[in-house]
């Protein structure tokens, strides 16, 4: 399990897009059912308000949907109902401001070495991968 660093959101290739949705509707779920995603890489959503976790969920169906993707909202909203209540609430919440002290440049290089990893065992296509690697140029010089 992973959250995708908030700023690779708009430049994930197709799999690891579509990926992340899957994941946040797991991680949906097991908050619901367990009161926590009990995983150790996205364990840190509960250090934040949950409307973060919310946010950045909405902004990966945004993306999705730009892209033409169909999405099954039941999933997600089965689990989080109450968020929806408050849409235009959780709406003005920026994705600046969500997991402040999580999504830093840290998480991003690391998250970005885990694509080029990806990249170089042949998941993730050239077009694909040079879309992120040129965007994130500065950044990409911390990875192998």
């Amino acid at each position: 399990m992973r959250l995708w660093h908030k700023n690779l959101i708009q430049y994930l290739p197709r799999q690891q897009l579509l990926g992340q949705w899957r994941e946040c509707c797991c991680i949906a779920k097991n908050i619901h059912d367990k009161g926590s995603p009990n995983h150790l890489l996205v364990n840190k959503i509960m250090d934040y308000p949950i409307e973060h976790f919310v946010r950045y969920a909405m902004y990966v169906q945004w993306y999705m949907l730009n892209r033409g993707y169909k999405l099954e909202f039941e999933k997600f909203t089965k689990y989080f109902d109450f968020a929806y209540e408050d849409y235009d609430d959780i709406l003005t919440i920026r994705i600046e401001d969500i997991f402040v002290d999580w999504h830093n440049d840290r998480y991003l290089v690391q998250c970005l070495c885990n694509l080029q990893e990806k990249y170089d065992c042949g998941g993730i296509h050239a077009d694909e991968w040079l879309a992120i690697a040129n965007r994130f140029d500065e950044e990409m010089r911390f990875c192998p």
